[in-house]
């Protein structure tokens, strides 16, 4: 009789398990349903407008009934966007070789090399990372402005590439950390020197978190605003944030339409290196926060 008891209360436990992770799962996803809503609609609705015709958005729906490719026509023939692409691209592209290339030696450094003052110089890259960008915006215009950098896209570029090298190095530092000593110490032995490990052993090693690092680093300076505003001043040095913020703002031109085409063209180089590197920078971000 206690053992038919038991048995039923067991029953009736794995029963209420039962419904609670049918709940759960309901639940979540219900949640996941709602938070793809709230991130797509907006996205949706982007390239939906940008497809209306017109120049407001108040007509502007998701699925336009009379859609029409004339604002992505007009973005092109009717303003400077694709020299603000091009500049854009030049600045993105240039942080981004600059900071793998950068964050791959010094992370490699201070991962295996023992020198004086590196824990100090690990401390003070820890410091300077807590610090965010724009509280240098006026040492940097002095900068810029004492060295005949100012209106450049190449030191809009450095200037990117230094701001965000403290935190790559940390990040490179500790994905450096986690790979084998082992292959460092036979490669030592059969004769290589460090040039020769770095090159032909770790850098394949890193290629997880250097993939990490070079999409983040694209990403930055493609949609930044503070630091080409501050630091361009010609009308051909612009680049994409500046030329479409300028675009609703002019009081003679409020084309929001052809804003919303520029803002889907902008994502397109994003996109695409998102899709075909996602597996790298899953594998890297996972990676890196082990030991960041």
């Amino acid at each position: 009789m206690n053992e038919q008891r038991q048995a039923l209360a067991r029953d009736r436990a794995a029963a209420r398990e039962h419904r609670r992770g049918i709940l759960a799962t309901v639940f979540i996803h219900l949640e996941l349903a709602a938070v793809a809503v709230i991130v797509i609609f907006p996205l949706v609705w982007v390239v939906g407008a940008s497809l209306s015709p017109g120049g407001g958005l108040a007509s502007a729906t998701p699925i336009p009934a009379d859609a029409t490719f004339d604002n992505y026509i007009d973005l092109f023939t009717g303003t400077d966007y694709g020299r603000w692409y091009l500049n854009s691209l030049y600045v993105a592209v240039l942080n981004m070789a600059g900071s793998v290339v950068l964050a791959a030696l010094c992370g490699y450094v201070f991962s295996r090399v023992r020198f004086r003052g590196r824990k100090a110089g690990l401390l003070s890259i820890l410091i300077l990372q807590m610090f965010p960008t724009f509280l240098t915006a006026i040492a940097v215009y002095m900068l810029f402005l004492n060295f005949g950098l100012l209106d450049s896209l190449t030191g809009l570029g450095l200037v990117s590439i230094a701001a965000a090298l403290p935190y790559n190095i940390w990040l490179m530092k500790g994905y450096t950390d986690n790979l084998p000593t082992g292959l460092d110490e036979a490669a030592a032995i059969d004769g290589a020197g460090r040039i020769t490990i770095f090159r032909k052993i770790m850098l394949p090693l890193m290629r997880p978190m250097l993939t990490f690092v070079a999409i983040t680093q694209f990403t930055m300076p493609w949609m930044d605003f503070i630091l080409p505003r501050l630091l361009l001043q010609s009308p051909g040095k612009q680049t994409v944030a500046l030329g479409l913020f300028q675009m609703i703002t002019d009081q003679y031109q409020n084309d929001f339409t052809a804003f919303a085409a520029g803002a889907v063209v902008l994502a397109v180089p994003i996109t695409v290196l998102y899709i075909v590197l996602q597996r790298y920078l899953v594998t890297g971000a996972a990676a890196g926060a082990e030991k960041g």
